[in-house]
């Protein structure tokens, strides 16, 4: 695809033409998910963070600038997510081993009583906020993210293509973050 046709892509995109997101999701997906292999070594964290990039980047749009390549945009947000996940992931504990006289650095992944809390109130706020989207998104964001089903099983209990089901997960995920963006600037 010509740089001229992937503009027009983003164009479309900008004004919210659902199709141009889908064709500038399968057109890109394989690449960004690649990367994300390459650098996590997990199917799932780099699926996960694939979905974020886009989401990212969709949310983001009015700022990507024509001038560099589209590809390389979502290979620098992909990047950044990426960074965001080791991050998210370096929390550890070190243990002494008195024996053998050593230190032991351990990942600390049990979350603290604080963490728990929030988590749980958390939860139930985005419940409320889930229920207001369409029964469609609901449905597929309970499968990934409360029953943890992989994207093939959740196009396969949907009864849709794959990247349908991307696409779908994708809308969902935006919509339920304009709802808590929404609320958000309401509380202030």
């Amino acid at each position: 695809m010509t740089k001229e046709n992937i503009i027009k892509l983003v164009e479309k995109a900008k004004e919210g033409n659902q199709s141009a997101y889908r064709d500038l999701l399968n057109l890109y997906w394989g690449d960004i998910y690649r990367f994300q292999l390459s650098k996590c070594k997990n199917d799932y964290e780099a699926e996960d963070i694939t979905i974020k990039t886009f989401s990212r980047a969709f949310d983001k749009l009015a700022l990507y600038n024509s001038k560099y390549a589209f590809k390389n945009w979502l290979l620098s947000i992909s990047s950044n997510l990426f960074i965001d996940y080791l991050r998210s992931q370096s929390k550890k504990i070190v243990a002494i081993d008195i024996e053998k006289e050593n230190i032991v650095i351990i990942a600390d992944k049990a979350p603290s009583p604080e963490d728990k809390l929030i988590q749980e109130q958390n939860l139930a706020d985005l419940l409320h906020y889930i229920k207001q989207l369409k029964p469609h998104y609901r449905e597929v964001i309970h499968l990934r993210y409360f029953q943890e089903y992989s994207y093939k099983e959740i196009s396969e209990e949907l009864g849709e293509s794959l990247n349908n089901t991307k696409v779908r997960l994708l809308r969902a995920r935006n919509l339920l973050s304009k709802l808590i963006k929404k609320r958000d600037s309401t509380d202030i």
